[in-house]
């Protein structure tokens, strides 16, 4: 998912100055997407001011710069939703933040392509693991590399490996129970009637 992708979604909740969303960056959004330098964010923000994907308002401050403040326009919001829609592709490492973006703005967005977007991660992860965890994982060594303590780096590999099967292991299990709260209803996958009077979150 692209930062102008995420830089909408957060729109979409509700207006929010460049520095508005530096801060959720740093906090909350750090398991979403890595942080990014505020130049990146107000470069990407008039970019997409210039697409016509978000307006902007000025906000006078007392005693410090006037803030921009942008809103999502209906462009904006229709790109917002072709993103949610777009096919899923698994990275190679379950760690890397794309799915988490896509889970957290399709949640908001697209609730229906949930399921879908677990489906995809939960059968990918599984043929990942089925092929790598047998493989062998035997180290061989030139005997010209002396600096090389073939005790010291067996050690570090095992560890390694034990770190990554535990963490894939609760990756799945993480995305299984996910899967059970999407397909009894736990978590709805319809977007609420245009007349609910819920409050959109904040």
């Amino acid at each position: 998912m692209k930062f102008d992708h995420v830089l909408l979604g957060l729109l979409a909740l509700h207006p929010r100055s460049g520095w508005d969303l530096k801060q959720w960056l740093a906090g909350e959004g750090q398991f979403v997407r890595s942080n990014a330098h505020p130049s990146q964010i107000y470069r990407l923000l008039k970019r997409m001011a210039e697409q016509g994907w978000v307006v902007y308002e000025t906000d006078p401050r007392d005693g410090r710069p006037d803030a921009k403040v942008y809103r999502l326009t209906d462009a904006g919001r229709a790109e917002l939703i072709r993103e949610a829609h777009a096919p899923y592709e698994p990275t190679s490492r379950f760690q890397d933040p794309d799915f988490m973006a896509r889970f957290y703005f399709s949640a908001q967005l697209a609730p229906e392509r949930l399921l879908p977007l677990i489906d995809t991660e939960l059968a990918y992860r599984r043929r990942q693991v089925a092929v790598m965890r047998p493989r062998d994982r035997s180290l061989s060594f030139p005997e010209d590399a002396p600096e090389t303590d073939v005790q010291r780096l067996r050690m570090i590999r095992e560890l390694t490996h034990e770190y990554g099967t535990s963490a894939v292991d609760a990756w799945l299990d993480w995305l299984e129970r996910v899967r059970r709260l999407l397909a009894d209803g736990t978590i709805p996958t319809t977007s609420p009637s245009p007349t609910s009077n819920e409050e959109t979150p904040r």
